[in-house]
């Protein structure tokens, strides 16, 4: 019986989350309420704050809980969270494998896109939300940093540096690809994304 009531409220507190997810990409953040969002969970604004104590921290687990789960980033005590294939990938330093991590980030482009969107349109217009995508890349950006300092690779303050670039070129291909006329297929893209990520980690 115990085991059934914690399905049930994983199942509602996923409900929150995805209905949540939906309505910020369909309304936007700042015109989405708790009661919208109660309401098309199939639940109640009193089942709601049992679950989350207010919208920003809903969306903070957007970020925290399903951002993370589709990249596969797990809790850091050092960085927050961390993507061990990042690391390795970067201590390893091959385009192969360089271009493989690339590849198989892109492919996730569709699910990573509007969370992160939906983050800095919140961070806008909620206090408690400023930076919140920002801080998340920072800890991508250190996962570059631990690989390239388990390879011992450049100078030591060169290596943020260095994250900081190959994060920022991916962010934007990944914010504005689905909007933009590059002149270029998706698989030119992502050479051209992997040869830069290789000229900067290499």
């Amino acid at each position: 019986m115990a085991n059934l009531r914690e399905a049930q409220k994983r199942m509602t507190r996923r409900l929150l989350l995805e209905s949540g997810l939906e309505l910020f990409k369909a309304k936007g953040y700042a015109a989405t309420t708790v009661d919208d969002i109660a309401t098309a969970a199939g639940t109640t604004r009193v089942t709601f704050y049992a679950y989350f104590p207010s919208r920003s921290d809903l969306m903070k687990a957007l970020i925290d809980e399903q951002l993370n789960e589709v990249l596969q980033r797990v809790r850091s005590p050092e960085h927050g969270s961390t993507a061990r294939d990042l690391v390795a990938t970067v201590a390893e330093g091959t385009p192969e494998a360089i271009t493989a991590w690339l590849r198989r980030t892109a492919d996730s482009w569709p699910t990573i896109r509007p969370i992160i969107r939906i983050g800095r349109d919140a961070a806008v217009v909620d206090p408690e939300l400023t930076d919140l995508v920002e801080r998340w890349l920072e800890e991508a950006i250190s996962d570059i940093e631990d690989g390239l300092t388990t390879a011992g690779r450049f100078e030591p303050h060169q290596r943020r540096f260095r994250g900081v670039l190959a994060m920022a070129e991916l962010d934007f291909v990944a914010q504005n690809w689905d909007r933009a006329d590059w002149k270029l297929t998706r698989d030119q893209m992502l050479d051209e994304l992997s040869a830069s990520w290789v000229r900067l980690l290499t």
